[in-house]
């Protein structure tokens, strides 16, 4: 499956990516909207017409909401169409959680299960539309009268199934006319290789050995737990930002600028700063169109503490299915309200070490919520981890230049030193013999690898 998925990328994005250069302008995104659904088609063929039926009924919901004068009809349209998309998000997504919750009634233990298959990148493109649609609603923008460029915005290949979350406005001018130059598509190939390099080098790696420690934790000891727990840390950190990074430079090499997605988050010294750095363009989302609508900032403490949970139980749940999720959802609620409200300024006057490991420390038990199946499992991986028990951790000292490397990686400190490099020297083929050198070393992993999971597929 691997394989045979890996042949079809090396065929197609090469050739969407010349015929879109090749192209007039005029006909790119005709042309790009066939390969966004070609390519999702691959993948999930019966749901590309859910897809397209929700860009049908977002195009003409924007359409009414720009040519409707009346106040109330507009908000009716928007409540609509709002009702529809989380009406689809949530019945695809979150039926069987739904069900398993209810049958914990005794009456109700023998409801049947239900066998609904999660279509991908559904909670991407649900957001993306229902941003549209609102924004449109606030006249921030205006609606596409093209349903072409509007259903090759929904569909963009190289975000939908992983993100970022990409606002109608953001790409509005470059679905009507871009042009990719030279300089762009090479940084395009760069960004894109560095985002493959940390999710098949890097994610995967460190996601066999999270998965070893968790299969068996009483055996690696208190110190395996915690080695175990920060592989799963940085799995997750490089697994998402390298797909945020692949969508990037593919986006470059379209014509396309994505937001960044991640931005060092590991280096954070408090919760509120972790989460303006990890998943930039979901946090904004929720806060834009969730958290200001709901009162944000402008109401009473209390209020603000209510708004403030409600939006993280719902980004927890975003995330996936799942009561654990909901729960690593309102971890960071009640911790990003204890900053707030509570010792946020005793906190920014403590050394920045001491800050530091607060946060690191914070989000690394936060993780185990996340990674774990249920709630049993978390707390019998946090037990091991708090309380002394003996293993064999030192059968784990070869993974130690793997995590040297995966931590340098997850600071700006490469970078940072490349940068400072190329200021003095002209390193262009350096940069053409790494990324070369980085690319045959993912394809070979990916060749000769089984391990290769996708962890968006929740989403």
């Amino acid at each position: 499956m691997v394989f045979s998925s890996l042949v079809f990328l090396l065929i197609f994005l090469p050739v969407v990516i010349i015929v879109n250069f090749l192209l007039p302008g005029r006909y790119r995104n005709f042309f790009l909207l066939i390969a966004n659904l070609f390519f999702y088609a691959y993948g999930e063929p019966v749901y590309v017409l859910l897809m397209l039926a929700s860009i049908l009924v977002n195009y003409i919901a924007a359409l009414l909401l720009d040519r409707c004068s009346s106040l109330k009809l507009r908000k009716a349209v928007l409540v609509a169409d709002i009702v529809i998309n989380i009406g689809a998000l949530c019945f695809f997504k979150y039926t069987s959680l739904i069900l398993d919750t209810l049958r914990i009634i005794p009456a109700l233990r023998s409801l049947p299960g239900a066998n609904i298959v999660l279509p991908i990148g559904i909670s991407f493109y649900t957001f993306q539309a229902v941003s549209y649609v609102i924004d449109v609603y606030r006249r921030e923008c205006r609606s596409s009268k093209s349903f072409v460029d509007f259903a090759a915005y929904i569909s963009l290949f190289p975000q939908l199934i992983a993100g970022p979350i990409v606002r109608y406005s953001d790409v509005e001018r470059k679905l009507k006319e871009r042009h990719v130059s030279v300089e762009m598509f090479s940084n395009g190939i760069k960004l894109f290789i560095i985002g493959l390099a940390k999710k098949v080098l890097l994610a995967n790696k460190f996601g066999m050995l999270w998965e070893q420690i968790f299969a068996d934790t009483a055996a690696y000891g208190t110190v395996g737990a915690w080695i175990g727990a920060f592989a799963y840390t940085l799995q997750i950190y490089f697994d998402f930002a390298g797909y945020s990074d692949m969508a990037r430079g593919l986006g470059k090499m379209l014509g396309f600028d994505f937001c960044i997605n991640f931005s060092y988050p590991y280096i954070s010294r408090t919760i509120t700063e972790f989460w303006r750095r990890w998943h930039i363009s979901l946090s904004t989302w929720f806060k834009d169109y969730v958290y200001i609508p709901l009162g944000g900032n402008r109401r009473s403490k209390g209020r603000q503490a209510f708004n403030l949970l409600v939006v993280w139980a719902l980004t927890g749940l975003w995330h996936g299915a799942g009561w654990n999720f909901v729960a690593w959802g309102l971890y960071y609620g009640v911790l990003l309200l204890a900053e707030k409200m509570l010792y946020g300024k005793f906190l920014s006057r403590l050394p920045k070490a001491v800050c530091h490991i607060y946060t690191l420390l914070i989000v690394v038990v936060g993780w185990i919520f996340f990674a774990s199946p249920t709630f049993g499992s978390a707390f019998a991986y946090l037990k091991v981890m708090f309380t002394p028990v003996t293993g064999n951790a030192l059968s784990l000292v070869p993974w130690a230049f793997t995590f040297i490397v995966g931590i340098t990686a997850s600071t700006p400190l490469m970078t940072a030193v490349w940068g400072t490099i190329k200021l003095k020297r002209k390193l262009t083929l350096w940069e053409i013999a790494l990324c070369a050198g980085g690319f045959v070393l993912c394809m070979s992993s990916l060749i000769t690898e089984s391990y290769n999971p996708f962890l968006y597929f929740r989403f």
